[in-house]
């Protein structure tokens, strides 16, 4: 069963931290063998910019510590502690030279924050200071004598910082609807109202935002909180987590009630949705959370970026 914030695209970014880690047995292109590189200078990398870039290397390669080499300067802003940065990537294990994973194949560019807790301490280190429009090449060693460094070219296509809240207009919504009240820092606490759910998908904003509306198949950031009704009781939250939420959206990859209420809605918007459980996690619900397949969930979602 999907989860909400299972299918955010930073796998590509946490494969840093230990790239091909795996319980299969040392090769003779990790431990076995006698390195035929080590250095990034030994990594040569060619390709325009707005291309998948061509990177050759003799394998395997060792690196004794984490760094990074700049392929071409960008002329824009330095990426800073706090910003989502919004980047094209490709990574590769550097003992067997194979390449692991892209986003180029997609055209779908990745964001993440620049937040030591959410992305690799390495990535965070080495594209800290950056300049925006830059293409890096960056190198972690290797986890364990089972794995090659990791590499990792980087396209960094933007860098922004992004509102931890919804920022709009209010919206007066309808009597009968769970009502929402807002701690200081925006946090949600959803009271549900007597009586049962309603059986049909509402979609009700109680913040109009004035940022670009979102569009299938977009990447957005959000905040969110989540009960069930009937209970109440709180399932999941960003909030509560201490950091936001990454995911497509319009395309199958979380439940269908997020996908129908918030395609279309504007970037800054804060969305109540009230989801019936046909449109939500099924007859099987989520039990791991707490969800049973008859449970109506109520979310209050945050749309912080969409792009």
């Amino acid at each position: 069963m999907r989860r909400l914030t299972s299918l955010v695209l930073v796998p590509l970014v946490l494969l840093l931290a230990a790239c091909a880690g795996t319980d299969s047995e040392p090769t003779a292109a990790t431990s076995e063998a006698v390195a035929a590189s080590t250095s990034l200078d030994d990594v040569t990398v060619t390709g325009e910019l707005g291309s998948k870039p061509t990177v050759e290397f003799e394998s395997p390669l060792t690196l004794d510590e984490p760094g990074r080499r700049v392929i071409v300067e960008g002329d824009g802003a330095p990426v800073e502690e706090g910003q989502q940065v919004r980047a094209q990537l490709v990574t590769f294990d550097g003992g067997s030279g194979e390449e692991l994973e892209s986003s180029w194949e997609s055209d779908k560019p990745i964001g993440f924050p620049m937040d030591p807790g959410q992305i690799s301490k390495e990535l965070f280190d080495n594209l800290l200071g950056a300049a925006v429009g830059s293409r890096v090449l960056i190198g972690v060693p290797a986890a364990d004598d089972k794995s090659g460094p990791a590499l990792v070219v980087l396209d960094v296509l933007d860098a922004k910082v992004v509102p931890t809240r919804a920022q709009g207009t209010p919206v007066q919504p309808p009597a009968g609807l769970p009502t929402v009240t807002l701690a200081e820092d925006g946090a949600p606490t959803i009271t549900l109202p007597e009586g049962a759910a309603p059986a049909e998908l509402i979609v009700q904003p109680l913040v109009t935002g004035a940022g670009p509306v979102v569009e299938q198949g977009q990447r957005i950031t959000v905040q969110y909180t989540g009960v069930t009704w009937p209970g109440g009781e709180v399932f999941d939250s960003t909030w509560q987590n201490g950091r936001t939420a990454q995911f497509p959206i319009g395309v199958g990859q979380v439940i269908p009630g997020w996908d129908a209420g918030l395609v279309g809605q504007p970037v800054g918007s804060q969305v109540l949705l009230v989801i019936p459980p046909a449109q939500g996690y099924g007859t099987e619900g989520q039990p791991s959370a707490g969800i049973e397949g008859t449970d109506t969930l109520v979310f209050v979602v945050d749309i912080l970026d969409a792009y």
